[in-house]
């Protein structure tokens, strides 16, 4: 008997025994999800459902995709080293007494999510900062070469997506021009996202002088064990004077070229000023857990350059949030929550994905239920079906307590972002949904503005113009195969 046929009669005895013994090999895998992790009641029974209607296959799902008694092991080292906080207490004192920094409403109102950003993270608030908003791929772009090609020092680069295509050709010469001038260039991509970068080509990189990490690289060509946690973060940083933080990555479909999605809609931020330091910070933490090196050790890299922040009348306040499976906070979706509860007037929201859990949800209805007019924008195709589906189901649950809904009909709705009352809005790489309040690594800029609130309010309402308003009647209208299909998304929205 050869090897094949060995192997093959293996493995027809295991399959007879598991079919054989399945009650019991279920209760066991049972007791392994229920009871070796403590988690979200709602994640348990979506898991055990997931094992009894695919048996021995929904435990090999749980080993890929959950992995939470592995999560301590996992982020030890690199939960220690986020917990390097820069001096922050002198400004604690000058928040808490108003001696200065923010001034009337947003003093009064949002210095309760200044400080809570601060206690947990050391999340410091700077105010010498300009923002640029692009909502066009080809802009942000275009002005991202412009950047690079007057880097003197060093360029950081952060992607959650890196694909090989013409949009990253475009970056590659200047990035290997600019090693062979000297500058440090480092680039960090996710092992899930960068799994279209053929290895040679980040070879021919390094060769080139280009330092490149992998983010929980795959360990058997392109199988990632990992796979649920995903750095999702999109950080780019030049000399420590200019920084981007937002929802495109690099690829041909962020400029609009993929048929599939048409046109694409997104929102991304250039920062200049102190704030920066804090996305240098946020990827050092990323580069130094992928890659060993430990940035920090060099000082060259968190020295503030704020003479392009311009005049005082023109500064924008920034916190630089995060938030990930590493830290013991949801900062981000806490601080959703925050502004959520202190709007008065309007709460306006671009997702592509919806799946909140029951706080946000509640604390969407209960704003909508007191009179905040409550606006909520997602795409009206999907790229992810399953959460696509789920989406709208619980676009359903913000119809009935009187929020209204749209979907964006232009192409496909990318942004990531939330506004209040024309004074504080929170964007950047972080979906309303789940999987990026607890699995993702992400990051997001909290702007205390109105000015530069009002331009992404301003924005929001022109691409209203390019959406279909989705009624509660028509919505109440659906057929029952779609009834049905929103509500399986729904059931497994834990795993989504």
């Amino acid at each position: 008997m050869g090897f094949a046929e060995y192997a093959a009669e293996i493995a027809v005895r295991v399959w007879d025994w598991l079919m054989t013994n399945l009650l019991p090999v279920n209760l066991v895998l049972s007791i392994v999800i229920v009871f070796f992790r403590r988690r979200d009641p709602r994640a348990v029974w979506t898991w055990l459902l997931a094992l009894y209607f695919i048996p021995v296959f929904g435990f090999l799902l749980y080993l890929f995709l959950e992995q939470d008694y592995r999560k301590s092991k996992m982020f030890r080292i690199k939960e220690a080293e986020d917990r390097v906080r820069f001096p922050a207490k002198n400004q604690e004192e000058w928040i808490r007494e108003r001696e200065r920094g923010l001034s009337g409403t947003l003093a009064g109102e949002y210095s309760g999510v200044i400080l809570y950003n601060l206690e947990t993270s050391g999340s410091v608030l700077t105010m010498k900062n300009r923002v640029e908003i692009f909502t066009d791929g080809e802009e942000k772009f275009a002005d991202l070469r412009r950047e690079l090609s007057q880097a003197r020092h060093y360029i950081h680069i952060q992607y959650y997506i890196i694909k090989n295509d013409e949009v990253f050709a475009s970056l590659v010469p200047i990035l290997k021009e600019k090693a062979a001038e000297g500058v440090e260039v480092r680039i960090l991509c996710d092992g899930m996202g960068g799994r279209f970068i053929p290895s040679s080509l980040w070879r021919r990189l390094e060769e080139a002088g280009i330092r490149v990490a992998i983010f929980f690289p795959p360990v058997l060509g392109r199988l990632n064990l990992r796979i649920n946690y995903r750095n999702h973060r999109k950080i780019v940083v030049i000399d420590g004077r200019v920084g981007y933080v937002g929802g495109f990555n690099i690829g041909r479909e962020y400029l609009s070229k993929d048929p599939r999605f048409g046109y694409w809609r997104d929102t991304h931020l250039k920062i200049s000023g102190e704030a920066v330091m804090g996305l240098q910070i946020r990827f050092a933490q990323d580069w130094n857990y992928a890659a060993g090196e430990n940035l920090f050790q060099y000082g060259r890299y968190f020295r503030e350059k704020t003479e392009d922040s311009g005049p005082e009348a023109d500064w924008v306040g920034v916190q630089i949030i995060s938030s990930g499976p590493d830290t013991q906070t949801r900062q981000i979706r806490d601080t959703y929550l925050a502004l959520i509860c202190r709007a008065r007037r309007h709460i306006y929201i671009q997702t592509p994905y919806f799946v909140p859990d029951d706080a946000v949800l509640s604390a969407l209805q209960i704003a909508a239920r007191s009179g905040v007019e409550v606006r909520l924008m997602v795409p009206c195709k999907p790229d992810h079906p399953f959460v696509y589906w789920a989406t709208y189901s619980y676009v359903g649950d913000l119809l009935r307590a009187g929020a209204r809904c749209y979907a964006y009909e232009a192409g496909f709705l990318h942004a990531k972002g939330i506004t209040v009352d024309g004074c504080v809005s929170c964007y950047g790489t972080a979906n309303m949904d789940i999987r990026s309040f607890q699995l993702n690594f992400e990051v997001n800029a909290i702007l205390y503005d109105e000015e530069t609130t009002a331009r992404l309010e301003e924005s929001f309402l022109r691409d209203l113009a390019h959406c279909r308003e989705i009624t509660e009647q028509e919505y109440a209208g659906r057929n029952v195969i779609v009834r049905f299909r929103e509500q399986c998304c729904r059931l497994l929205s834990p795993l989504l």
